[in-house]
């Protein structure tokens, strides 16, 4: 569940600092997805948007082929796939609260 104004993506690295909210470092660790890899952000309209916080190895949207620009927030919708790394998919799915 998204919870508060961003959630980070990436790597836990105690030597760094790094504390993701949603950390890919378990196993089968993705040598892909970098320490610091993108943000899911509360956007003005209610909604939620991706953006790509400098990753080594790029954040893609629904199977595209090109990476999103980094740090230019790229809407979400219920069903996108993001995909980090070399095979980690994360999929959005709306949940109604009730």
């Amino acid at each position: 569940m998204l919870n508060g104004q961003q959630v980070f993506i990436g790597r836990r690295s105690r030597s760094r600092g790094i504390e993701p909210d949603i950390d890919l470092s378990g196993a089968p660790m993705d040598p892909g997805v970098s320490h610091s890899h993108a943000a899911i952000v509360a956007t003005e309209n209610g909604g939620w948007a991706l953006v790509d916080v400098g990753s080594a190895n790029g954040t893609y949207l629904n199977g595209a082929t090109d990476p999103i620009e980094p740090g230019q927030p790229q809407p979400l919708t219920d069903g996108d796939q993001i995909q980090l790394g070399a095979w980690t998919r994360l999929t959005i799915s709306r949940q109604e609260s009730g």
